[in-house]
């Protein structure tokens, strides 16, 4: 068994020499002796195969198991086909990291430009890089490229309604690059215009504004006019868009925005206790050299055929890396294809039929909930598409615990006694049912 030991003896000797200590034990001589563990480590025996997989098919077990699941709060549980777990899991794209060498990475650049190209359709942007880590992070790097196309202004108006994991990535980023953040308020669940407005006034510094489409509560806002007023402060519009709404919604492009960003989980990417995700990230043309990561392009080789090549890709990354935009990499080899292929198997209606089948489900929801009474939306009379805040006169908590108990996520638990639901393709009318007979059977007690 020694031979699959990555070091020798005497390749530890070696190291240790060089660290300047006799034994392992030196190398943690800054260790308080009384933090020291002493005591042998309590690891069990060996086992075979089948003995690990039933230690770990026991702890498994413990867990709740989640048959349906109406939470969302910018991840959906939506279906993901066959096809396209089959095809990420072969090993060619499995192991795809970034493509240096165009001459031998002809596959990975082609499907990073199919992503691409895909991407800027749904946005209506003129370009999209070749993906972000997460949502969070596009929005932060969104930011960081306004601010770097304002030069001197380093302020961004961030609005009330974006979700809070997403401001916290932002607040980050803006923390430790010097940055500005101001939130704009919120009236009836959606950014108040008139407060943007006063702002944009009140401030010379503004190099961006930051809007949620749909915003945190799921509701659809009109960002009519909001364009404009921005541009003429010489800001950009920046908006965070749940990425499969698009199909249905009015596009970044034609609100008039300037960069779109989110996350693209919600593009056949599944649940996964918080990733790997994928980070999309599109903008004007105009704004191409301010963009982190890579943009992949089609050319011709010298005999004429259709190749692709990186087209865009920072020197700074590699070199003068105090200059450099992030760079991103293992992100465009995996989930990049993941959504490409996710996109390419359902097409423009596909997305569409996607898009309209979780709102059918939600309005059924809703309406369910309604007939029942006790409830309410939280901000009456906004539109909604899958996903909507609903207000409850009974214990949430208790609602939360007996749906969970009959496999049920009901949504997302937020303040006061309000519950965040989704519904997408995936959940179908007796779900629904069987949720609304269980927050029944809580009213009655």
């Amino acid at each position: 068994m020694h031979r699959y030991f990555p070091h020798t003896p005497q390749d530890i000797a070696s190291m240790l020499d060089k660290c300047g200590v006799s034994d392992l034990r030196g190398l943690y001589s800054d260790v308080p002796e009384e933090l020291m563990l002493t005591a042998p480590y309590a690891l069990p025996q060996e086992m075979s195969e089948k003995e690990v997989r039933d230690r770990f098919g026991a702890f498994a077990a413990k867990n709740r198991k989640i048959d349906v699941c109406f939470a969302g709060g910018g991840f959906y549980d939506h279906y993901v086909p066959a096809a396209a777990v089959s095809l990420i899991g072969r090993s060619e794209f499995l192991t795809a990291y970034t493509p240096y060498q165009p001459e031998i990475s002809q596959g990975t650049l082609q499907y990073i430009f199919e992503y691409q190209t895909m991407m800027c359709r749904l946005t209506g942007m003129d370009i999209s890089n070749a993906s972000m880590y997460d949502g969070a992070t596009a929005t932060a790097e969104a930011m960081m490229m306004a601010v770097a196309a304002a030069k001197k202004r380093r302020r961004i108006l961030v609005s009330a309604t974006l979700g809070d994991a997403v401001r916290r990535v932002v607040d980050t980023y803006a923390r430790y690059h010097g940055i500005t953040v101001d939130t704009i308020e919120a009236e009836d669940g959606v950014m108040s215009v008139a407060a943007l407005e006063r702002m944009l006034e009140a401030y010379a510094d503004v190099a961006g504004v930051i809007v949620a489409q749909p915003n945190r509560y799921g509701i659809i806002e009109d960002f009519t006019g909001v364009a404009d007023m921005v541009h003429a402060r010489k800001a950009l519009l920046i908006m965070n868009c749940i990425a499969a709404d698009l199909a249905a919604l009015r596009t970044p492009g034609e609100w008039g925005a300037d960069i779109a960003c989110g996350d693209a989980q919600s593009l056949g990417i599944p649940l996964s206790f918080g990733g790997p995700y994928l980070g999309y990230l599109c903008a004007r043309k105009a704004l191409m050299r301010k963009m982190p990561g890579r943009i992949v392009g089609a050319t011709t080789d010298d005999r004429g055929r259709r190749c692709f090549v990186l087209t865009l890709q920072a020197r700074e990354q590699h070199i003068r890396r105090d200059k450099a935009t992030s760079n991103i990499c293992s992100n465009q080899g995996l989930m990049t294809l993941y959504v490409a292929i996710y996109m390419s198997l359902l097409g423009a209606d596909g997305l569409k039929e996607i898009a309209y089948r979780g709102h059918q489900c939600a309005a059924y929801l809703f309406e369910s909930l309604m007939a029942a009474g006790g409830c309410r939306l939280k901000y009456p009379g906004q539109p909604f598409l899958n996903e909507f805040l609903m207000e409850f006169d009974c214990d949430v908590d208790l609602l939360m615990e007996r749906s969970i108990e009959a496999g049920i996520l009901p949504g997302i638990r937020m303040d006061g006694n309000c519950l965040l639901m989704a519904a997408t393709e995936m959940q179908t009318r007796e779900d629904v049912d069987c949720l609304v007979e269980i927050y029944k059977s809580v009213c009655e007690n």
